[in-house]
């Protein structure tokens, strides 16, 4: 591990690498560069520090880049603690970012590095599972008058922050920016689709073809995870607890069922849901011989995997696959350690996704700090008309057009009197 003033990395010499990746991920990230490019000429950023608990990425680091562009100055750490690049670490302590990261950090470590982003007295924070916002009410209440705003990435990070608000415990703004439009398409559909398969693959390669692939939740996530199983020739079957998804699973044309019967069935589970114990030990036992299990929900309490090592043998048998052997001699394999699998075992989503969910941050943190004091301690969403800027932009680095209202069409759409 290096150490210096601003920065815990474990291997500067990865910097090299790590800023050919960023580079190769600015090449895909068009939309993000224009607001970095207005952001450069305007400065409306100017003076404000902003926090960030990110998973550090390639990605991340144009967005840190967007950010600095913009006059602010920033500290970040991870927000999981196997989704750290190395190689990216390296690259922004050596270009004097404040980034504290490794993969495979400790506990402690990941709370430490918590509290670094903290005492550098953030007046935004940007947020990918709601553990900085947390840290920042329940241990530094004493920051919260410093607080502008700030920013939450992910659906789990939502579900803490509005039982928060529902408590009266939320002190200050926050934007969820998961909840645009293009970041619930591109990022929550598009990209834990495609990203949560290749993180499977590259810690099991196996076969999706003819298999039975399980998936738990519905939402954007989970619809993603389903329809690109479906496209490698796997039979998905879906597990939920809200009505209204399974009736959408169903209608999508594939099979519902409980839990319990599915681990009969299943060859390769994921879980989506954003909640705990979603495949608990007395599953894992009724489930076949060699079946695979991944979790690309924010939190490794999805898969009860700390209790099934109370009851099994464990082997590492391949990067990022841990073997479990039960009393009955059944073999489960788990990847990623029951963590984000799509960065754990791969490289997350593709930068051309995270342009749009990073359009969404940067604006999100010009937005709060335009409308400084005018904001309620509530959970909130980009005017609609933000994010209809960032699919402009996404729909421009595609080379898209499309078209245009006439001023005939705008007045029948706003009025009333015309019918048949």
């Amino acid at each position: 591990m290096e150490k210096g003033t601003n920065f815990e990395a474990k291997d500067l010499s990865l910097a090299e690498q790590g800023n050919n990746n960023i580079e190769l991920a600015e090449s895909n990230m068009p939309a993000l560069l224009k607001i970095k490019d207005r952001f450069t000429k305007e400065k409306p950023l100017q003076g404000i520090r902003v926090g960030m608990a990110l998973h550090v990425t390639k990605e991340t680091a144009v967005l840190v880049k967007t950010l600095i562009a913009g006059g602010a100055d920033v500290a970040i750490t991870g927000c999981n603690p196997l989704s750290t690049q190395d190689d990216v670490t390296a690259a922004l302590a050596k270009q004097g970012v404040k980034v504290w990261a490794y993969k495979g950090e400790s506990k402690e470590d990941y709370y430490r590095y918590i509290t670094n982003v903290i005492n550098f007295k953030p007046h935004i924070t940007i947020d990918d599972g709601c553990d900085l916002v947390s840290e920042v009410h329940q241990k530094h209440p004493t920051l919260l008058k410093e607080l502008i705003g700030g920013c939450e990435e992910t659906t789990t990070g939502i579900i803490r922050l509005k039982a928060m608000e529902k408590d009266n415990a939320l002190k200050y703004p926050i934007v969820a920016v998961n909840d645009n439009k293009t970041k619930h398409l591109l990022d929550n559909f598009y990209g834990t689709g495609q990203s949560t398969i290749d993180g499977i693959l590259r810690s099991t390669n196996t076969l999706f073809a003819g298999k039975n692939v399980v998936v738990a939740g519905y939402g954007s996530c989970g619809k993603g995870v389903s329809l690109r199983s479906k496209a490698l020739g796997a039979n998905v079957i879906v597990t939920e607890v809200d009505n209204f998804r399974a009736l959408q699973a169903k209608l999508d044309g594939f099979r519902v069922m409980p839990m319990s019967e599915a681990v009969k069935e299943g060859d390769i589970f994921v879980t989506v849901t954003g909640n705990k114990q979603v495949i608990t030990v007395d599953l894992i036992k009724n489930m076949k011989n060699g079946a695979i299990l991944a979790n690309s929900g924010h939190f490794n309490v999805e898969i009860e995997v700390d209790e099934l090592k109370k009851v099994a043998k464990v082997r590492q048998v391949r990067p990022s696959l841990e073997e479990f052997t039960l009393s009955n001699g059944k073999k489960i394999y788990i990847c990623g350690e029951g963590r984000l699998v799509n960065l754990a075992a791969a490289e997350g989503h593709p930068s051309e996704v995270m342009a749009t969910s990073f359009c969404g941050q940067a604006l999100a943190v010009e937005y709060l700090v335009k409308n400084k004091g005018k904001l309620p301690p509530k959970v909130i969403v980009l005017p609609e008309e933000i994010d209809d800027l960032i699919a402009s932009l996404q729909l421009e680095a595609l080379g898209v057009k499309i078209d245009v209202l006439t001023a005939a069409q705008k007045k029948y759409l706003s009025s009333w009197q015309e019918g048949t």
